[in-house]
Parts: C-alpha cells; sequence; structure tokens
C-alpha cells in the first residue's frame, strides 16, 4: 500500500550559511557602522543583538531575507520577544522543528474533511499518510501545501 510521511524539518547547515551571511552584510551596511551589532548562533536558536528597537526589526530583515537565500522557508523562523538589558537590545530566533501534535491534529482533520480516500496517523513528530492510489496521495499532498498552518511540510519516504 502506497504511503509517504508529512514531516517539517530545517537544515541547519543553511542557516549557520544564511547567519554568516547576515553578519557579512551587516559588516558592510552603511547604517549599522559604529553600532554594537550581531547575530549569533547557538544550538539552534539565533540571538540578535543590537543598540534599538528600530535596528532590532532591521536585523530580523536581514536574517530573513538569507534564509531565503538559503531556500529556508520563513514560516519556519519563530521570533521570541524582544529583551532590553541596559543599552541593547536582544532577541531569540527558534526554528520549528517536527509537527507539533495541535497542528498535526489540525492537518490530519482537513484530510479527513477532504473526503480523500487515505488515513493520516500521527506518529511522534511526524504524520503518515497511506491510501490505496498513487493519486490519491499526490492530492493529499496537495491539500497539504495548500494548508495555511504557519509551518513548512516537507513529504519524505514516498512508497508505491
Amino acid at each position: 500500500m502506497p504511503s509517504f510521511d508529512i514531516i517539517s524539518e530545517v537544515d541547519f547547515v543553511e542557516i549557520r550559511n544564511a547567519v554568516d551571511n547576515a553578519n557579512r552584510e551587516l559588516e558592510t551596511r552603511f547604517d549599522f557602522r559604529g553600532v554594537d551589532a550581531s547575530f549569533k548562533l547557538e544550538k539552534e536558536v539565533v540571538k540578535i543583538t543590537t543598540e534599538s528597537d528600530f535596528q532590532l526589526t532591521q536585523l530580523v530583515a536581514i536574517l530573513r531575507s538569507n534564509l531565503a537565500k538559503r531556500f529556508v522557508d520563513a514560516q519556519s523562523m519563530e521570533q521570541k520577544d524582544t529583551v532590553r538589558t541596559g543599552k541593547s537590545f536582544s532577541c531569540n530566533v527558534e526554528f520549528k522543528q517536527g509537527v507539533e501534535t495541535a497542528t498535526a491534529k489540525k492537518l490530519v482533520k482537513a484530510i479527513k474533511d477532504a473526503k480523500l480516500k487515505v488515513q493520516a496517523a500521527i506518529q511522534g513528530d511526524k504524520i503518515r499518510v497511506t491510501g490505496k492510489k498513487r493519486d490519491d496521495l499526490q492530492a493529499a499532498m496537495a491539500l497539504v501545501r495548500e494548508a495555511d498552518l504557519g509551518q513548512p511540510f516537507q513529504f519524505d519516504n514516498f512508497r508505491d
């Protein structure tokens, strides 16, 4: 019986490259000359630090554009609250890995509501979709691509 998995993963090598490119761009930007601003990748979190709140939003935009150049979906980015310590502002940007339970339930419900001849089952941080026909599975893939659940999805282990 044909099946595939719905996953949500981010390539951290590409994130590291995007952070390095953002730091290089930061060095050449005229509006950031003499400003203490930086991007730091610590484990799976990017820490953005600068001197003002406005510059923080600019840095997030720089990071977002560099991620887009590296083909990392911006929906996987989750910006945490801005923290002010003394004269510096900082925020952490985390990346969503795996399909969360609430999102997985919404996705399974959407597949069932579409009346496709497939079964969807949550298996940890991924969703396994099985069906008798390959066309039904491809229709389920199209449905998942159209669904706007605030997270990018990839398809893995397509078996015939």
